[in-house]
């Protein structure tokens, strides 16, 4: 099948400007679209903010969260479960910080849905929505359904954000297959541009990390770049207004970037030399750490929503080598990261406002095949949820004697949702925008899941 071109074709996101692939959301006119009524009262919400790390390529289930030693071998495969600090929880002898931490977090074993394709697996998870097709070969648009982070964002300018920074922040780069296939839905989608994230796109853990275009050039003054401001407004009376889509993008990237530059809490909030070598330390000093702990420092700064990829592309599709990769590559830059973000937001009094959601695609096959691999399994999979009044130490649901279907308590991307939406204060199914297809559309068509919060 012939790769898509266009605006998200391999090479376009190094080549695009600043102002069109990344931006802070600026303040939108899409009030018209939004329901009000029905939205729990914002006091009663544990959350504030989400950080969501996504797995993209799918971690294996059996391997780390829901373990069979007694499956047959062929099922259970090298790794053993060892004991949490939560009485009758157990978990892979991989994770053996995490398995310190059980009582901070909840582990959903029983969630599903039936696209096995990476990107449209990944959409169903961002969104909480299935994509027209099942297909790895789809690239973002404007008729996409918006994802988790787009509506946060979404709802918290609607209820008065007006933060220097974006309530919604991707780091270090967005979910994909290959980076020829950027993955649909995690863009402002059909609410427009302004809703857009802003991409970090950026090692956080390079050396003389920094983020471009955060700061003014040298020599130029805010009041210099006011001035310059409203001349390019001036030449723009005097042409004739294009009323076109792109046209109303490059207007709404060129106010994003004018307010980003001259915003210094932006670049602050980014600025990880201000951490000490100790904490870095904790976290990992590779990306995934890093990462992480940017995350942490957004969250802190106001940020609403971040998401953090855990890998550049899909590195956990593990269809061959999956034991040796999981053991060596893989887990441990996670569970070191992960860890350190839990006990890290616990410490600083954080961890009760910020919800973290653990996710990926979707699972590996119970079978391993010929090449010591698992492959593509939406039917049954673990997520882990922590803090923003999720009521840790505890597993809802449960997978069947292989880990291949549910067997107690079904759970959908859209039932996760419809629960972080409720853990901030909304009620996912009172509120709606106006869908691609232009009808309304609630926040999730899922239910709360029952004993989370």
């Amino acid at each position: 099948m012939a790769r898509r071109e266009g605006m998200w074709r391999r090479g376009a996101w190094p080549r695009r400007s600043f102002l069109q692939v990344a931006g802070a959301a600026a303040i939108g006119a899409f009030w018209q679209s939004v329901q009000k009524a029905g939205a729990v009262a914002a006091e009663k919400a544990k959350a504030r903010s989400v950080i969501m790390i996504f797995n993209c390529g799918a971690p294996s289930h059996l391997d780390l969260w829901d373990m069979k030693p007694d499956a047959p071998e062929n099922v259970r495969g090298e790794f053993r479960p060892i004991p949490t600090n939560v009485p009758g929880v157990f978990i892979s002898e991989l994770m053996p910080r995490l398995a310190r931490l059980a009582d901070k977090y909840a582990i959903v074993r029983s969630v599903h849905h039936r696209q096995s394709s990476h990107n449209a697996g990944m959409y169903w998870s961002i969104t909480g929505r299935p994509y027209r097709i099942d297909s790895t070969l789809i690239n973002p648009s404007r008729s996409d359904f918006p994802s988790l982070g787009t509506l946060v964002g979404w709802l918290a300018r609607r209820d008065g954000y007006s933060g220097a920074l974006p309530p919604y922040v991707i780091t270090p780069a967005p979910h994909c297959d290959s980076t020829a296939y950027i993955t649909p839905g995690q863009f402002g989608a059909c609410l427009g541009p302004q809703y857009d994230p802003f991409v970090l796109q950026s090692d956080p853990n390079a050396e003389n990390f920094r983020v471009p275009n955060l700061t003014l050039a040298e020599g130029l003054s805010a009041e210099r770049l006011s001035r310059r401001r409203g001349l390019l407004r001036g030449l723009d009376r005097l042409v004739p207004v294009l009323n076109t889509s792109a046209a109303a993008e490059i207007e709404i990237n060129n106010d994003k970037a004018f307010s980003l530059v001259t915003a210094g809490d932006m670049a602050r909030a980014f600025d990880l030399s201000q951490e000490p070598a100790s904490v870095r330390q904790r976290y990992g000093r590779h990306t995934w750490g890093q990462s992480h702990l940017l995350a942490r420092r957004l969250v802190e700064a106001g940020v609403r929503f971040v998401s953090t990829v855990n890998g550049q592309s899909i590195v956990w599709d593990t269809h061959e080598d999956n034991f040796n990769r999981l053991k060596t590559r893989l887990v441990p830059p996670m569970e070191q990261a992960f860890a350190a973000l839990l006990e890290d937001l616990d410490e600083r009094g954080l961890l009760e406002s910020t919800l973290v959601l653990w996710i990926g695609d979707f699972g590996r096959t119970p079978i391993i095949n010929r090449n010591a691999g698992r492959d593509h399994w939406p039917q049954c999979y673990s997520v882990v949820l922590a803090g923003g009044g999720i009521r840790g130490g505890q597993v809802i649901g449960e997978s069947d004697r292989t880990g291949a279907a549910p067997k107690s308590y079904p759970v959908t991307p859209a039932d996760l949702h419809a629960t972080i939406f409720a853990a901030l204060g909304y009620d996912p199914h009172a509120i709606t925008y106006t869908s691609p297809t232009g009808a309304p559309a609630r926040l999730s068509d899922g239910q709360v899941i029952a004993g989370l919060l």
